[in-house]
């Protein structure tokens, strides 16, 4: 099938920039371009369309078994009705990946079991699925990396490679106490984060309780205000959906009826 002036015009210029992302020359381009038959030329369009699209699936695929999801969840399966969005980063903002986009970062506040970690994965993976880069930790597990990383010398390099994310989450804050040392290590990864990156927080506690954590009243203030600067507070509820679709609901109703019993 004979292509119009047109179309030639379009394939050329897409098996030429095609070709670039494969570092080819600008010789080597032009040689083609000029010396190639139409039928060469329809082909290596193909190929390199088809080429070019295998290696961003596998882009793809590295980024989510490089962010370290504990789980895979899916967006679809999470219920919003108890959640509460700020008027200036509403729902769809959220799902279509715009606060990546500002570097803004989000915090989901809510009771245990009020889905915060799912969330915190669904709209990981989505991002994973986007192009960008993400990593996943909770947040003993990031000062744990962040501590070995200084006995081993290579603090700085791991700090390097957090910097280079597009998204780093930061799950169960509040679940962990840290030490000054430890405290001191995550505020970089906070500072460095800062208008460069975005960040997700999941948190059963509210902001004024943040200081028993880390044992410093100052430090905690310092991390707050890097995260609300270009932050937004998402509230996922106070209804444990664990508990809820559990078969053990009915039998144990709450945490505080479980005390209540023993006592």
């Amino acid at each position: 099938m004979r292509l119009s002036d047109s179309e030639t015009a379009q394939r050329n210029a897409r098996i030429d920039r095609n070709l670039r992302k494969f570092y080819f020359s600008n010789q080597a381009v032009e040689q083609l371009l000029s010396s190639a038959t139409p039928k060469m030329l329809s082909f290596m369009d193909t190929f390199l369309c088809d080429e070019l699209q295998r290696r961003e699936v596998r882009r793809k695929e590295a980024l989510l078994r490089h962010a370290g999801f504990p789980v895979v969840k899916d967006i679809k399966d999470f219920d919003f009705s108890q959640c509460t969005f700020p008027e200036e980063m509403p729902k769809e903002a959220v799902l279509n990946l715009n606060f990546i986009k500002m570097r803004h970062s989000l915090v989901f506040y809510g009771v245990c079991g009020s889905g915060k970690t799912m969330l915190s994965i669904c709209l990981g993976i989505a991002a994973c699925r986007a192009g960008y880069s993400v990593r996943f930790f909770t947040l003993a597990q990031l000062a744990n990396r962040l501590a070995k990383a200084a006995e081993n010398n290579s603090l700085e390099s791991f700090l390097e490679s957090l910097r280079k994310l597009d998204l780093l989450i930061i799950d169960e804050w509040g679940y962990t106490s840290l030490s000054g040392t430890d405290a001191g290590y995550v505020f970089r990864v906070i500072s460095d984060s800062y208008e460069c990156k975005s960040l997700i927080i999941t948190t059963n506690l509210p902001f004024g309780q943040w200081g028993r954590l880390v044992s410093d009243d100052q430090l905690a203030t310092a991390i707050i205000d890097r995260i609300v600067h270009y932050g937004h507070l998402i509230d996922t509820g106070t209804k444990d959906w664990r508990l809820t679709l559990s078969p053990m609901n009915g039998q144990v109703v709450s945490s505080e009826e479980v005390v209540d019993r023993k006592n």
